[in-house]
């Protein structure tokens, strides 16, 4: 699912018109991106957790070149599901 199919999915279950919609979820994003750019995390309850991770830093290699490289360590985003939301999507996803 795109942003734009996400966006007509909530228009057509709450009849809020499709601009409000929009700005309101480009506006979450915005906060997401931002809070965790500041290396905080973000807990919704029920849903689950954005968490910047720190990498350590580590010898990479550029194999074009046969060379190593040293990767400073930085900070990556992640998403850690709640328990109910990945206990949701084990019992409907059939394998």
């Amino acid at each position: 699912m795109t942003k734009s199919e996400m966006i007509n999915e909530i228009v057509n279950k709450t009849g809020v018109d499709k601009l409000s919609v929009q700005t309101s979820v480009e506006a979450m994003m915005r906060v997401i991106k931002n809070t965790m750019a500041k290396n905080e995390s973000i807990y919704l309850r029920g849903f689950g957790s954005f968490v910047p991770k720190k990498r350590a830093e580590k010898m990479g290699r550029v194999i074009k070149r046969n060379t190593t490289i040293l990767i400073p360590e930085h900070y990556v985003p992640t998403f850690k599901p709640s328990k109910k939301f990945a206990d949701k999507i084990k019992k409907s996803i059939k394998v």
